[in-house]
């Protein structure tokens, strides 16, 4: 682990135990069982080195690594089933996180927010499709851009031009784009500006989900024009390339599709933390003033 990364993950657990934590009252002393030798803000930075060293989602062999080379930063290292249950456990509390780095950046005032969603893919055999516990959440799906289709979740996201998550969550491919955006704007609704301007592809034109964005957010929706339409924005193919680049990012070196996950509240949890790398990643280069606030580079051997 180099010392940018270890400067990073060290102001992680400071901002984490001294203001994020105590705001979130995620205290330990106040729920019930003995208290862990590892605590939250030490499960979360492990969380960032995982997903930003190794981008796979291979628990025992991350958890082989990090009682090799990590232990001292985090003597408690737990097992890896301990490690594991801990993880799927603190799902709610990554999402918490993740809103709270956000709000700590100076991205957080931009007027633009950057909406789509990509396929998190959760099987590719009729067998494996059979026997999952996904079977029920998850579903089949057709992904436009790689011409294929999976089976698995679309992972929603709203973030920031330079790529840090404000909103985000899984649905099964089968549920309409405008619909499961609406659920998720609906809900935290609270994170939308007064005239935030939200930029999507076409996949969610319609006139109830604009005047859904328009009268019951106060923002506006602005998407590629279609051509059956009138002229209104253009083909706005330049900015929406930051978003496909926001989930490249993701994919490459988080390692999205190699989640791991076989439960829902597995893949939940490490599509969740895999977000936190990339805010926590964001958030730092912010607070060094780094020139390309996305990049993972300096943090990922």
């Amino acid at each position: 682990m180099n010392n940018k990364l270890n400067t990073l993950l060290t102001t992680l657990y400071v901002t984490l135990v001294d203001r994020v934590l105590p705001d979130l009252d995620y205290d330990r002393t106040h729920r019930p069982g003995r208290r862990p030798a590892l605590d939250d803000a030490e499960l979360l930075c492990l969380a960032v080195a995982q997903h930003l060293l190794h981008g796979s989602s291979s628990e025992s062999r991350w958890v082989r690594y990090a009682r090799a080379h990590l232990t001292g930063m985090f003597p408690a290292m737990p097992q890896q089933s301990g490690y594991n249950k801990r993880i799927r456990a603190a799902g709610p509390l990554i999402s918490a996180v993740i809103t709270a780095l956000a709000k700590d950046t100076a991205s957080w005032h931009e007027i633009l927010r950057l909406l789509d969603s990509t396929p998190v893919p959760c099987g590719t055999s009729r067998e494996t499709v059979k026997r999952s516990d996904l079977v029920g959440h998850a579903g089949y799906g057709y992904c436009a851009s790689h011409s294929r289709f999976f089976w698995g979740f679309r992972l929603y996201l709203v973030c920031t031009p330079d790529g840090m998550p404000v909103i985000w969550g899984l649905a099964n491919p089968k549920i309409g784009e405008r619909e499961t955006t609406q659920v998720l704007l609906d809900h935290d609704c609270h994170l939308v500006h007064d005239g935030q301007v939200i930029l999507a592809d076409k996949g969610f034109a319609g006139k109830e989900f604009e005047a859904f964005v328009t009268d019951e957010l106060g923002a506006h929706l602005v998407r590629p024009d279609r051509k059956d339409e009138k002229p209104r924005f253009g083909a706005l193919g330049g900015i929406r390339q930051w978003v496909e680049s926001v989930f490249d990012t993701l994919k490459g070196q988080l390692g999205l599709e190699q989640h791991g996950g076989r439960t829902v509240e597995g893949v939940y949890a490490r599509v969740a933390a895999k977000l936190l790398a990339l805010a926590a990643g964001i958030w730092h280069n912010w607070l060094i003033d780094a020139p390309n606030k996305r990049s993972l580079i300096a943090y990922d051997h």
